[in-house]
This record gives structure tokens, sequence and C-alpha cells, in this order.
């Protein structure tokens, strides 16, 4: 059992969220008529923990598949790509929860500070979606609302709480208060004039669209990437990191189960000056792709 990708894919669990995840592994397994509880249980169970359980009842037509496969490639591409984008754990299009699909992401290491470039940089992970559909059907759906929610809060916080606007400066603006656990709803005070105000909404959006455009400027330039791996989604449903990676590189998966690997798991081409190795289906190996910003 690999105790270190499980503490990788449970960043910031408390000790009931550990309980939780241990205790649907054991009914997993139990279910499955085993004795001890296997990594597949655990994986299993952090997905239903994190992002819902499972609904395989929920049918959804395959014009709107192929939205939320190329929806979910846009996150996971951009993220990948993007120098600060936090590398990607699994993609799905299996509904779960109210989802029809998730991307999940998973930091390398804990962090308690958060710099400028990194925020953009989720930001525009969570624009990838609505970005992919752009820029595929040309159309917009609904499937990107949280997406948006999510993104445009980060900005104004970038905005207001944090003082990352070069227009506005290193300045806190509003003040919440209230306590929820009471029946209340957090409050805002405005200690802002009207003027400070309009600069505010000019900041958010410059922020979101610059983030959206840089978002479209990299699916744009993988549009081949893109495309190979929604239509392996759409097939598999669930793409793990290693396949994952493998088609980032450009390797098709066949070509790839039957390339030696790394410590890590990689797969690694054949070294120059015996015989290469040819690859099955006449498929050509490429390079992997450097982290950079297209």
């Amino acid at each position: 059992m690999n105790l270190q990708s499980l503490a990788r894919r449970t960043p910031g669990f408390s000790g009931a969220d550990l309980a939780n995840l241990v205790n649907e592994a054991a009914l997993l397994a139990a279910r499955r008529e085993k004795t001890k509880i296997g990594m597949e249980e655990f994986e299993a169970s952090v997905d239903r923990v994190v992002a819902g359980p499972e609904r395989r009842s929920r049918l959804i037509n395959e014009r709107e598949k192929r939205v939320v496969a190329y929806h979910e490639v846009g996150h996971a591409v951009v993220m990948e790509v993007l120098p600060h984008g936090d590398p990607v754990h699994k993609v799905s299009i299996l509904p779960r929860g109210l989802a029809l699909g998730y991307t999940m992401p998973l930091p390398g290491e804990d962090k308690y500070l958060t710099t400028r470039d990194e925020l953009l940089d989720d930001i525009t992970g969570l624009l990838g979606g609505r970005a992919a559909e752009k820029l595929i059907f040309d159309e917009m759906t609904t499937g990107a609302n949280s997406d948006l929610d999510r993104a445009t809060d980060i900005a104004r916080r970038m905005v207001c709480e944090f003082g990352m606007s070069d227009e506005i400066g290193p300045l806190t603006l509003g003040r919440r208060h209230g306590n929820p656990f009471l029946g209340r709803d957090i409050m805002e005070d405005r200690n802002y004039s009207e003027e400070v105000a309009q600069k505010i909404d000019v900041e958010v959006r410059k922020i979101i669209e610059s983030s959206y455009d840089r978002a479209v400027g990299i699916l744009a330039a993988h549009r081949e990437k893109v495309d190979e791996i929604a239509d392996v989604l759409i097939e598999k449903e669930t793409i793990e990191r290693e396949q994952f990676e493998e088609l980032m590189a450009g390797i098709s998966p066949r070509v790839a189960s039957g390339l030696p690997r790394d410590e890590g798991g990689n797969p690694v081409a054949p070294e120059a000056g015996g015989p290469p190795e040819e690859p099955r289906r006449g498929r050509e190996v490429k390079p992997k792709l450097e982290p950079g910003v297209a």
C-alpha cells in the first residue's frame, strides 16, 4: 500500500475526515467480500469523500458526455501546463454528487502561503473548462457555474483582501462580520466609496478576462492533445495520473505499456546506441511537453 500517495490525496483532512475515509474503505472492502482493505478501496473512498458518491444511475446523452469530457480535459491540460499548477491526479466524467465530472489536482507539498502568480494560475485552471467549451463547441453551458463562482471569489479576494491589485494598492477593502453559527449571514461593511467600488469591479474583471484568454491560448496551442485525451476519457470515463502523463507526452497508452519505467513509474524511452524499440501500431513516441505558458 502506497501511504505516501494516499497522504498526498488527503491534504487538509482532519482526524474525523480520515476516520470517515477509513470507514468508507472498510465498507467498500466488505461489499467486495475482501478480508483486507487495499489501496483500490482507499482511492475509491477518497473520491467518495471529496467529490461525493458515484451516481452511475444518472444517464447523460452522448452530446452532453462529450461536452463534459472536453470541459474536464480543459481543466486538466491547463493545470498541467501552468508553471504553478498542481499535478492532475485524476480526470473523470463519472457523475459524483451534483457534478457530472471532476478533475482532481493534488499539491506536491503542504503550503501555507500563496503567491499572486499561484492565485492567477488557480483562476486560469478554473476557467479551463469554460475555455474548452467555447474553443471546441463555440458555445457555453451551465456546467461552469461553480468554476466561475470560485474564480470570481479568488479574484475579488486578491483585490479586496490581499492587496494584490496594482491599481488599488496594498489595501484591505470591506469588513466582514456576523456569526453564521447563530443563524446570521456574514455581512460586509463597505468602508470605501463608489469610485473605489467601480475600480474593484474593473480590477476583478481584468483578472478574470486575462486569465480566461490565457486558458484559451493554452488549449489552442495544445489542441491536438486536448482532442486525444478527450477521446480516451470518453472511452474509459476515468484517466489516472500515469496515463494522463503518457497522453500529455504524446505516448499512446498501448505504446507506453511496453516501455521500461523509472523509479517514479514514468515510461522511459530506449537508450540510444542499441536497436531502437519500435512503437506498436506505428505510433511515434514524442518527447514530453515541458511545463510553460502557451
